[in-house]
């Protein structure tokens, strides 16, 4: 089996030069690249860093080598086409259906899945019309990612900035591992909590856990990879941020509540991946906690925290939303699972072992996605992007 084959297009804006990072993640994990700038990108990044960097000649007119017919050959032998950064009038362009240059006749006529990563200022993003023609795309089945926050050309600052080069390829390989042009979880919106919370004892300690948001992550990055508009509520990961998913961080096991809750207003589907503790200090302590020798500490009171799982099962924000939870067990995995999953009232609790080198800060997982339907899915050991991808088909299946 030959490498994939992958068609990067470049379009004429200033983050054109970061798509050589991505373009060097593909081509170092085994991937055949063919780039199409337009003519604008190269204006920002010239033709010979591009044939450099692929390997491949590069060619922008359609009347180049015009005998090997490439404004349609390219787009049909392509396995995945990404274009990053796709500016207002590429999307417009590819919305429309235009075909005025070889990027947009090979977006015509390929067949394969299409991932726009959308760069430009706030206020292009947030048109109208650029909402319009992304919804166009979305609908079709084209995967377009979410920009992300920061810093812009000049001094402007918002959303519209080209997410990392890292975390775009990261989408690009996710959809290239489904093969498939279906979207399936296209015009969702998806809330994902990641990471563990932490509960303040005084100002230096806290009680915590030992997650560490990979499986959240996970599941936000495949959503992305799937077509759905990703909130993510990420408490004290230290992860980057996945490219497409919006980010939300909080702390507490409160400060969680009050960003799942604010974010499931209009969901389709919660996802709580998140280990919120069950528990916290009754009292805070405004100084550092001081060991006085000779001394026994005293005993730590606790209250409980809330339970956010059950009460987003119980107070469903919209009709047929769905609502996904995660049980950690040590013990008797499948029965305090099955317990647990009528207790919380969820539509689907995924049950894992946890202990030592497992689930916890590692790369691979293993669960029974149990289902109130009284199903039972058990995935095998494998990358967590494995069991994320599994958890969104059985989600998919039951959306209406």
């Amino acid at each position: 089996m030959g490498k994939p084959q992958v068609v990067l297009g470049v379009s004429g804006g200033i983050a054109a030069y970061k798509a050589c990072e991505l373009l060097r993640r593909l081509t170092e994990s085994g991937h055949d690249v063919r780039v199409v700038p337009t003519d604008s990108a190269l204006h920002f990044v010239g033709e010979a860093t591009w044939a450099a960097l692929s390997g491949h000649p590069v060619a922008t007119r359609v009347w180049d080598d015009v005998h090997q017919v490439p404004h349609v050959r390219i787009g049909q032998h392509a396995d995945l086409v990404v274009v990053a950064p796709a500016t207002a009038d590429t999307l417009a362009r590819a919305a429309h259906g235009l075909a005025d240059d070889l990027l947009t006749n090979t977006l015509l006529t390929a067949r394969c899945p299409v991932v726009f990563a959308p760069a430009m200022h706030t206020e292009m993003w947030e048109h109208a019309a650029t909402q319009e023609n992304v919804a166009t795309l979305r609908r079709r089945g084209a995967v377009v990612i979410e920009p992300a926050v920061g810093r812009l050309t000049g001094v402007d600052t918002g959303k519209g900035r080209l997410p990392d080069p890292a975390e775009i390829f990261e989408v690009c390989r996710r959809v290239l591992a489904r093969g498939t042009t279906v979207a399936d979880l296209a015009g969702r919106h998806v809330v994902v909590s990641a990471g563990g919370t932490r509960e303040p004892l005084d100002p230096v300690r806290f009680l915590g856990n030992r997650s560490s948001g990979k499986q959240g992550y996970a599941l936000a990055r495949t959503a992305v990879a799937r077509g759905a508009r990703v909130t993510l509520v990420a408490a004290n990961t230290g992860l980057p941020d996945p490219a497409g998913a919006d980010v939300v961080t909080a702390g507490t096991a409160e400060q969680l509540r009050e960003q799942v809750v604010k974010a499931a207003a209009d969901a389709d589907v919660v996802v709580m991946a998140a280990a919120v503790a069950d528990f916290r200090p009754a009292a805070y302590a405004a100084g550092k906690i001081k060991k006085k020798d000779g001394e026994e500490p005293p005993p730590l009171a606790l209250v409980r925290n809330p339970d956010i799982l059950a009460e987003i099962s119980a107070h469903r924000a919209r009709p047929g939303q769905l609502v996904v939870g995660f049980a950690a067990e040590t013990d008797d995995v499948l029965a305090n699972g099955r317990a647990k999953l009528a207790r919380k009232g969820c539509d689907l609790l995924v049950v894992n072992e946890v202990g030592e080198r497992k689930a916890f800060g590692t790369e691979e997982n293993e669960a029974v996605v149990l289902g109130a339907d009284g199903s039972e899915t058990p995935v095998p050991y494998g990358p967590k992007e494995a069991l994320a991808d599994r958890i969104w088909d059985l989600v998919a299946a039951r959306l209406v």
